[in-house]
């Protein structure tokens, strides 16, 4: 069994242990202050003996340190990595706060937590979360993070247990982490002393997941971080768009408006250039032997493209073919007085070099699978 030296000492860094096991460079010791992913918190990082840790495995009764090289001493000195594990104890006392206050303001329960690279989450119990309990609850956290309230961790018998935030499952004795008059939650992770040393809880987004909501959050450094970068963000906008930093979002607002009015304007532009070019294009075509005015095009097959087939075939015996190299594609537009059924050429076309394609009397499209397949299919549309 492995005695875990960080239920007892959150802020332990260094310590000495001996190798009971090892396994390439998978090794247990007799005692260890490396946490391992546990509770919705992530391993600790660190050294053994001179080697990088890069896991830590919770196996129930042991715990398995996964190092990047094998260890060769029985006796070994253990350094934690202190900046990620004292980040990951701003975050996780953190979430305590935040979940308690969810429950003493609105009675919202915390359903799972985790502690990610970048932000934590929780996701709690109810369909949505609103602009204006977020609010509260950052403000209520702040209020217990000004008054320094001490974070306490005791031993207690499950059984004699009571007032936890949320009830455990567990027997015997159950590690408890209690903000004070605020908390109790039994937690093996690692905390801080101190609602102080929190620093910050500041929320993000929210998302819904089947009838509950994950609200997003970072405490502490991670949260001074995050709201430098967002001043910098918000300031750099303003600067670029020659305004204060607060009238930003009204602009883009009014930037993307305009943008979506103008890109109207465009595409209805371009589609009456199409059928001009269309019909430009039908008069200057030469009838073959015939009567038929055909018209053979390469590109993409868009909007513009169609709108200048269609125009193409209002005149008297017209057939007009597209051809698109990426992705492989064909388009035929035939008048209806040019004998020829659009849809069922190239539906046959297409079907003859694997592909898929149909349409109606005066407009088919079809896709084929390569290069190879487009010529074929090309060639039967001559």
């Amino acid at each position: 069994m492995t005695e875990r030296l960080y239920y007892q000492d959150c802020y332990l860094r260094e310590f000495r242990a001996r190798v009971i096991e090892t396994d390439g460079n998978r090794v247990y010791l007799d005692r260890t202050a490396f946490y391992p992913t546990s509770g919705g918190q992530p391993f600790d990082l660190g050294s053994l003996g001179g080697v990088a840790v890069r896991e830590v495995i919770d196996e129930e009764d042991r715990i398995a340190h996964l190092l990047e090289a094998p260890l060769v001493s029985t006796e070994v000195q253990g350094l934690i990595d202190w900046t990620r594990r004292y980040d990951h104890m701003q975050q996780h006392t953190g979430q305590h706060l935040l979940s308690a206050v969810l429950e003493e303001l609105f009675k919202i329960r915390t359903v799972s937590f985790h502690l990610g690279v970048d932000v934590s989450t929780i996701d709690v119990d109810a369909p949505s979360l609103s602009a204006e309990q977020i609010e509260r609850a950052e403000e209520r956290c702040a209020e217990v993070i000004a008054q320094a309230r001490p974070v306490q961790i005791t031993f207690e018998d499950a059984s004699t247990t009571l007032e936890l935030r949320k009830a455990s499952e567990r027997t015997g004795t159950l590690r408890i982490v209690s903000i004070d008059k605020l908390d109790r939650s039994a937690c093996g992770g690692t905390h801080v002393n101190t609602t102080a040393e929190i620093g910050m809880v500041l929320t993000g987004k929210t998302e819904k997941i089947r009838g509950i909501t994950r609200l997003e959050f970072v405490c502490g450094n991670r949260a001074l971080r995050r709201a430098r970068a967002d001043y910098r963000l918000l300031a750099a906008i303003g600067r670029t768009l020659s305004v204060p930093p607060e009238q930003g979002p009204e602009l883009i607002s009014g930037l993307i408006e305009k943008n979506k009015s103008l890109e109207k304007t465009t595409q209805r532009l371009a589609t009456e250039l199409a059928r001009r070019e269309g019909k430009e294009l039908y008069l200057a075509a030469t009838p073959d032997a015939d009567g038929i005015r055909r018209l053979i095009q390469r590109g993409p097959i868009d909007d513009a493209l169609r709108a200048r087939a269609q125009a193409f075939i209002t005149g008297e015996k017209a057939v007009f073919l597209a051809i698109c190299d990426q992705p492989p594609s064909l388009l035929l537009a035939a008048s209806a007085d040019s004998g020829i059924h659009a849809g069922d050429r190239i539906k046959a076309a297409v079907a003859a070099a694997h592909g898929r394609g149909g349409g109606n009397q005066q407009l088919g499209q079809g896709s084929v699978p390569d290069a190879a397949a487009l010529a074929g299919a090309e060639a039967l549309l001559r």
